[in-house]
This record gives C-alpha cells, structure tokens and sequence, in this order.
C-alpha cells in the first residue's frame, strides 16, 4: 500500500513500511486523509514537518532514526516536543529546541523524489504551502 502526498504543485508517491514500523502506518492510515501546511523545520536541517497534534494519532516508537535520508518519512508520537511528520528534503538530523529526537520511519518517497529540494527551496523562501496526505 502506498500514500500520495501533495504539497501545493508538487506530487510525490511514497510507499508505506508496514513490515517495519506496522502500528505507526495502521494508525496514520486511520486518519487519512491528513491535511494542513507544512513550514520549513527550524532545528532539524533541510526538511519540512507538518504539526499532527490535532489527528492525536498514537503510536509507538517502530523502525526509529534521528538521521532520515531524503524522502524518509518520520513520525514522532510527541513527548519532549509536538507530534509531527517530517519530510526530509535534503541533509537532515531530527531534532527540537530541546535536542535530537528518534522519529519512526514509516514510508519512504518513491515517486516524485527529484522534485524534494525544489519543494524544500519553495518552502523555505515563500513559507508555508498546503499539504494533502492520503492513501492510494
């Protein structure tokens, strides 16, 4: 099962890691669709989040990382900050104000890739843009 993200003009395919991070991808899939903006992450590098605190999505800590490659989806259950995904676009460490944090990798971008640093850029030099994430 996959999911398709869209972020204002861009499009991207992710597929899900149900293998890896199983109840973290039951529990996002129950909320589907996710809507709202994404903005640039201000501690963790070249990456935008989206705030999840409103879908209260509970999950354990599966398949967890603090360094996501480019087009790694995390999800962060909450705790020390807010419950977040975070689409990393380019070179990225997972943190908050209060340091680095462990986010379960739960999809991976699979179609769409190329066009991350663009999106990043556009998020970063024009501000928030609007996000849809549902299955597929």
């Amino acid at each position: 099962m996959s999911i398709r993200i869209t972020i204002g003009d861009y499009v991207f395919k992710a597929a899900l890691h149900r293998d890896r991070a199983p109840i973290t991808c039951e529990r996002l899939m129950s909320v589907m669709p996710v809507t709202g903006r994404v903005i640039q992450a201000r501690w963790s590098g070249e990456a935008v989040w989206l705030q999840m605190d409103p879908y209260g999505v509970e999950a354990p800590l599966e398949n967890h990382t603090s360094h996501p490659g480019r087009g790694e989806l995390l999800y962060y259950p909450g705790g020390v900050s807010e419950k977040e995904i975070l689409i990393p676009y380019g070179s990225a460490c997972f943190s908050s104000k209060v340091g680095t944090l462990p986010g379960s990798h739960f999809a991976t971008i699979v179609k769409g890739a190329d066009r991350l640093v663009e999106l990043g850029e556009r998020v970063l030099w024009e501000g928030a843009k609007p996000i849809r994430i549902e299955s597929v």
